[in-house]
């Protein structure tokens, strides 16, 4: 029996770091799946149509049309509630709406009246012990600490300072292979509640742990540690760090304990939580398979490359940018095109079927220019839009990129808007709606500042005094139509 593939999207908006993080427990997820003969799969920002996307970080923004053609699960892994994370309300009531899981039980009653989202926890992770572990005692760094500061742990890291204990603090930013890397050189790391909620942070820790590095952690009151990690972490009252990095910290046993404790994490397995979590996704939607009719889509995003945007058509014509389709604008284009994409199913392209039209810095790098623009006025419908940006000529770094063909200025749109007939259009053209300069940190400058331009086009139809000024500039008569013989 044909079951689903599942795939894990973790939303990262551009340039945000951060959402790396998220690899960590993604990568986890994938591990028990696969245990339970799931074929799984991991995306950033894609989601897929075959399959359950679990998806990761939808906190940082989440288009919730995207629910109608894809089958999607929410993990949260924010701190919720009183004294927790703030996050958008929006984010609230899309787990309120959606099918959820959870990572610690007091989450549930801030989006959910009744208690029926399953909870699953971390454990051990033995695909991070290949690597050989030098021994605790031999590692250069006595204590590391990584993670978001405030005031509350800065404070607690200035007590273990006072027990006499240095702290290595790792930069900000770093994560995945370079984080662990670090991790594995730290006789110990050291965790703190960064929300007063004080809920333990076990998607950190069971990385630490897996990667064979003791963990020290803050006990508050209302710590409610999952069970695999009671015996596992070395535990320490708030108002205890001091001494415990005074005296345990530095007796010559600390080293044999933490093996111990070590051993005992990989003595756990949860991977009934995920089985039932696997269970519970299949039910709900054994009833939705995967879209088969055509996506006949609004919003087309042309050389999409790193800058993947959920909901729109996303097109390049580099498979490693991994855009929903491989396609050249500036090649010729037969409509309706239609296409099969292993992201968001069968596509339909049409035309006068476009709102919207997104090139960020693309066309500089077309040969074809003309072509492109003529797909573009095709594929809109009148009103539609393109937005546009691109180099701006007098900018140092119009050139450094070998690349490029071309650079823009203020002409560069003539022939596309006003001398329209030039490139064999007729019965519409562009209209610019705004141009805008940017500065390198796309920030509005003096135009002698600026490094790029904004450009907003429109679609519309061409007037008929425009018609007929283009029957007299074109070689032809602009489709005059033949007489009908019967009539001579």
């Amino acid at each position: 029996m044909y079951t689903s593939p599942i795939h894990l999207c973790i939303i990262q908006p551009a340039g945000a770091v951060h959402a790396l993080g998220f690899l960590d427990q993604a990568r986890f997820f994938r591990q028990q799946f696969r245990r339970l003969g799931s074929v799984v799969s991991i995306g950033k920002n894609r989601l897929r149509h075959d399959a359950i996307n679990f998806v990761f970080g939808a906190h940082a923004g989440f288009d919730t049309g995207l629910m109608e053609r894809f089958r999607c699960v929410f993990v949260n892994l924010e701190q919720l509630g009183e004294r927790g994370a703030r996050v958008p309300q929006a984010y609230r009531e899309l787990l309120a709406a959606s099918l959820v899981v959870d990572y610690d039980a007091t989450n549930v009653a801030a989006y959910r009246d009744v208690a029926d989202v399953p909870v699953v926890s971390f454990g051990h992770a033995p695909y991070l012990s290949g690597e050989p572990v030098t021994p605790i005692e031999a590692r250069p760094v006595d204590l590391l600490f990584f993670g978001s500061m405030n005031e509350r742990r800065m404070s607690m890291l200035q007590q273990v300072e006072a027990g006499g204990c240095r702290v290595a603090m790792l930069p900000f930013g770093i994560f995945g292979p370079e984080r662990d890397a670090e991790i594995r050189r730290a006789k110990a790391v050291f965790n703190c509640h960064f929300y007063e909620s004080a809920r333990f942070e076990q998607a950190r820790v069971f990385q630490c742990l897996s990667l064979g590095t003791p963990v020290i952690s803050e006990r508050a009151s209302n710590t409610a540690p999952p069970p695999q990690f009671e015996d596992s972490v070395f535990w320490v009252a708030s108002e205890a760090i001091k001494t415990f990095f005074e005296h345990e910290f530095r007796a010559p046993d600390f080293a044999e304990k933490a093996r111990g404790k070590l051993r005992n994490f990989t003595s756990h397995d949860v991977l009934d939580q995920y089985a039932e979590v696997l269970a519970r996704a299949r039910r709900h939607f054994a009833t939705r398979p995967g879209a088969s009719t055509p996506w006949r889509p609004e919003r087309l995003h042309i050389g999409s490359g790193k800058d993947y945007m959920p909901g729109w058509f996303n097109v390049d014509i580099l498979e490693q940018a991994q855009p929903d389709a491989l396609l050249d604008l500036s090649a010729p284009l037969n409509l309706p095109a239609r296409m099969d994409c292993a992201t968001v199913g069968p596509v339909e392209l049409r035309a006068d079927s476009l709102t919207f039209v997104y090139a960020n810095n693309v066309l500089e790098h077309v040969g074809d220019l003309p072509r492109l623009m003529t797909n573009c006025l095709r594929l809109l419908r009148q009103g539609g839009q393109m937005l546009i940006e691109v180099p701006y000529e007098k900018a140092r770094a119009a050139w450094q990129d070998p690349t490029h063909v071309r650079a823009f200025n203020e002409r560069s749109w003539v022939y596309y808007a006003e001398w329209f007939w030039y490139l064999g259009w007729f019965e519409s053209r562009f209209k610019v709606v705004s141009l805008e300069y940017l500065d390198e940190r796309i920030a509005i400058p003096e135009r002698e500042h600026a490094s790029f331009m904004r450009v907003r086009l429109e679609k519309v139809a061409t007037s008929a005094v425009e018609r007929t000024t283009a029957r007299a500039m074109r070689a032809d008569f602009g489709g005059v139509p033949e007489d009908d013989e019967r009539t001579v």
